[in-house]
């Protein structure tokens, strides 16, 4: 069921992107896209049910996992580019696209720059816009002076998963804290500063492939507010709330996988 052809490819600007696939390459290819501090197993306990359906195309975005870590800025139209280059690579024409987080920014400017390569777009827990840019700078500088990844990764959890499952030695917690760990702190702050200064509420009324907008009831990262304003700004987009904190597809996933297989099932 699992396929590799390739484990990376080179940006045109020369960084390395890490990638797999996994699922029968007869069915619809689902590109995820992930939230900053993790890498493409954020998705380990959704792809079961996934693959059921899709062939499943993951990868590491700059700063992340297996992925180059260049230094200095990110822009959310290098983020963008970075995916486009990876789908050119493997030849693929047309996707469905699943981001969460950042990874939610990153399928918004799919959506809003190559609406041909997109088939439908499910954006989870994300926002068109996470400003004022001035609060971002401070934390990138003290993330850059820091001597690890520790503060970091505790607020990113608490951030990420309810206090119900921060208690223990919850497995699944614990790998996203190994992950946080293991990031380097050069790729974080790269990517805070493409959030910093990206602002997409005005052109995500230019996206009009179907849409699915899932928020967290209880997200404090990007907030219930933030999708439902997301949603009301895509064309026909439909939204959907989730009894969970940051990380739907973990906390929530039966009804995440619901919600995201019986929407992209419309497309096929």
């Amino acid at each position: 069921m699992t396929s590799r052809t390739r484990t990376a490819i080179t940006t045109g600007d020369g960084v390395r992107i890490a990638y797999r696939f996994d699922g029968d390459e007869n069915k619809p290819v689902l590109l995820l896209s992930n939230s900053i501090g993790t890498d493409l197993h954020m998705w380990d306990g959704q792809v079961p049910a996934l693959t059921e359906h899709f062939r499943l195309l993951r990868y590491d975005a700059r700063g992340h996992g297996a992925s180059d870590v260049p230094s200095g800025p990110y822009s959310m139209d290098r983020l963008g580019r970075d995916a486009v280059e990876l789908l050119d690579a493997l030849g693929l024409r047309r996707v469905h696209v699943l981001g969460l987080s950042l990874g939610g920014v990153v399928a918004q400017w799919l959506g809003i720059h190559v609406p041909e390569r997109v088939d439908r777009l499910v954006l989870s827990n994300t926002a068109a816009y996470l400003g004022p840019a001035s609060q971002w700078d401070q934390p990138i500088a003290e993330l850059l002076e820091a001597p690890d990844m520790r503060v970091t990764a505790e607020m990113f959890l608490k951030n990420w998963f309810p206090a119900r499952m921060l208690r223990g030695d919850n497995e699944v917690v614990e790998g996203f804290r190994r992950t946080l760990l293991a990031t380097r702190r050069e790729g974080v702050a790269g990517s805070w500063a493409a959030v910093r200064d990206f602002d997409q509420r005005r052109t995500a009324a230019l996206i009009q492939n179907p849409t699915l907008v899932i928020a967290g009831e209880h997200d404090t990262v990007t907030s219930a507010d933030h999708g439902k304003e997301l949603a009301a700004t895509v064309p026909g987009a439909r939204f959907t709330v989730l009894p969970t904190v940051h990380m739907a597809n973990v906390e929530g996933q039966t009804e995440f996988l619901e919600a995201v297989v019986a929407f992209l099932a419309e497309g096929s």
